[in-house]
């Protein structure tokens, strides 16, 4: 007399949620991706008290150690002259559809403060050609202390 088991193993594996699982992976991924926004440059900020973050990203100058300038880098991107910072910022200026005006300076604390006013100084050039409620507003980057 055999005895039968009445539960029979099957080896076979159902991936039907493995797909599930990857694409909420893939989801969670993108959004904390979003969220990081990583230095193009990397600059030593100045420290300050006000804790005051930006969601809005318009326009980033970047002065670097070496006196370098950035306008919205990307990884690996070329420093521009300051003789082309006017160029340079009126073009992406031209194609900013944002509705709140804003250029962020983010300038290493090594930078001479002479620096930031010859910038700012190009930024007030920059401003001269919009009317009085689509002007620019400057911003300085810092780090929370």
């Amino acid at each position: 007399m055999s005895i039968q088991l009445r539960n029979k193993r099957n080896a076979e594996f159902s991936s039907a949620s493995m797909s599930d699982l990857v694409f909420l992976l893939l989801i969670f991924f993108m959004i904390t991706s979003t969220l990081v926004a990583p230095n193009a440059i990397n600059l030593i900020l100045p420290k300050s008290d006000s804790g005051k973050q930006l969601a809005s990203r318009n326009i980033e100058v970047y002065i670097d150690e070496a006196k370098q300038f950035y306008v919205n880098p990307e990884p690996n991107s070329a420093p521009i002259s300051y003789e082309l910072l006017l160029d340079a910022l009126r073009s992406v200026a031209a194609q900013d559809q944002s509705t709140e005006k804003t250029i962020i300076l983010r300038a290493d604390k090594s930078v001479p403060v002479e620096e930031l006013v010859n910038v700012m100084d190009v930024l007030n050039q920059l401003n001269e050609g919009f009317d009085e409620n689509n002007r620019y507003k400057v911003l300085l980057a810092t780090e929370a202390k």
